[in-house]
């Protein structure tokens, strides 16, 4: 018989009864061994009313520790504890890459090709050069870097924060502003590590469904009447879809977000390397926008570095959540970056860069358009392309050595798709990943086909 857990033992070894004490509390017992592996938990209503809480409270302490994979069970069959590894893990970020050792062309990260990246030499010999290299003086972002970048900022900021990429700029936003519990519009699909990031806080995520013109707004007219503390969108070139948001789009939810209070985060992930023009809703709505850019993609990963603008108070709010790490980015990167900016051999190289990448987009897309797979020509390192299938897409993709992104790692939906890189795709492999991806797809490769 399964043994469940003291109800006023649990309830007298809880200091804090937030959800955060709750949850800290609870996973504290179960990795020290004081509640086994496969014992029940008091049901929610019981250790609510002894800790004075809510059962909301309780439910969203429980909730965290399920993403952790160390409570599991719901409704009457209550809840009970599967997992004493309370170590918090981007799950479907690291589920990418293990495709095994059959894999010809590995088409599932969009990195950039290193080919295409331009030479740093020259940039980080002039970044030794900063003034302010070595000090311990806490600047949220360098001079240099500053002065590059605003005459290219698609509105003018209060404040700017440099960071370590920009997955390191949405990570300090979540964990910044968002609590246990509170909910999170996100389009979907998205990013898979924005999707970690707010499962790891314990965010409610709420879907934000997409079209190929960007978010609908009739649909986010619905989610901001549940009062979300934020909504989180990619305002160009799209990780998964790779749509930009047209013109109409951006002014319908302009015209929605201006009925709520809710704010406004802009991941712009590809930054430079798209094929639109930056902008942002900072120009309609400065007081409640934080807009991010990362310069990894088209400047080099190992740089790490993006900016993020918002309201010189809010920069401050996420500069001492900071100071508990790394508290800024080295100034190297960020005036190496600078110069590059300034530069026009550089820049002059990310157009060639982008123009690349666009063509290498089209080739397989004719390829496929040749076989009777017609898709949408949209923007990006990747393709998107719909399936009946990802089971059957991944299974039939591997059986050929080819290894792409399953739509299950960035969507919360059930729309079935595959992302395909064609950043670094072998062109001498165009022909056999066309047949591939058709057959992949769902649909018979059509006659007349060199195969």
């Amino acid at each position: 018989m399964t043994q469940t857990v003291d109800l006023y033992w649990l309830s007298s070894q809880i200091n804090d009864a937030s959800v955060k004490g709750i949850a800290l509390a609870a996973s504290t017992l179960i990795r020290d061994g004081q509640i086994a592996i496969g014992m029940q938990m008091p049901s929610v209503r019981d250790l609510a009313e002894v800790l004075g809480v809510s059962p909301a409270t309780v439910s969203a302490a429980w909730a965290q520790l399920k993403k952790q994979k160390v409570l599991a069970g719901k409704g009457r069959s209550g809840v009970w504890v599967s997992g004493n590894n309370v170590t918090p893990r981007p799950i479907r970020f690291e589920k990418i890459g293990n495709y095994g050792d059959n894999i010809q062309a590995d088409l599932a990260m969009a990195s950039p090709d290193t080919a295409l990246l331009p030479d740093l030499s020259s940039a980080l010999q002039a970044a030794l050069n900063s003034p302010q290299l070595n000090s311990y003086y806490r600047e949220a972002i360098s001079p240099q870097l500053l002065s590059a970048i605003q005459p290219r900022w698609p509105y003018p900021a209060e404040a700017y924060l440099a960071t370590d990429g920009g997955f390191d700029a949405m990570n300090l936003v979540v964990q910044t502003l968002v609590s246990p519990g509170d909910r999170v519009i996100i389009e979907d699909p998205t990013a898979t590590r924005l999707l970690d990031m707010l499962d790891n806080v314990g965010a409610e995520i709420l879907p934000l469904a997409c079209d190929s013109e960007g978010p609908l707004p009739e649909v986010l007219t619905t989610l901001l009447e549940k009062s979300p503390v934020m909504v989180i969108y990619q305002p160009r070139t799209h990780s998964a879809t790779g749509h930009n948001i047209s013109r109409g789009r951006r002014q319908a939810l302009a015209d929605v977000l201006a009925t709520s209070s809710t704010l406004i985060i802009e991941d712009d992930g590809i930054g430079d390397l798209s094929v639109e023009s930056a902008w942002s809703l900072g120009e309609v709505f400065p007081d409640r926008t934080i807009h991010v850019r990362s310069f990894s993609k088209a400047y080099g990963p190992d740089l790490r570095l993006a900016v993020l603008s918002a309201t010189s108070n809010m920069v401050k709010r996420i500069q001492a959540w900071r100071n508990f790490g790394v508290s800024w980015t080295s100034r190297i990167l960020q005036d190496a970056v600078a110069w590059m900016l300034e530069d026009a051999a550089t820049q002059q190289h990310i157009n060639v860069a982008r123009e690349t990448y666009r063509q290498r987009r089209e080739k397989l897309l004719l390829a496929l358009a040749n076989r009777g797979l017609v898709l949408e020509a949209r923007d990006g390192l990747s393709i998107y392309i719909p399936v009946l299938s990802e089971q059957f897409a991944m299974i039939t993709l591997a059986a050929r050595g080819i290894a792409v992104l399953p739509g299950e790692r960035c969507r919360l939906g059930n729309t079935q798709f595959i992302r395909v890189s064609i950043a670094c795709m072998n062109e001498q492999q165009l022909e056999m990943i066309a047949n591939a991806l058709v057959i992949a797809a769902g649909h018979e490769i059509s006659l007349g086909v060199n195969l």
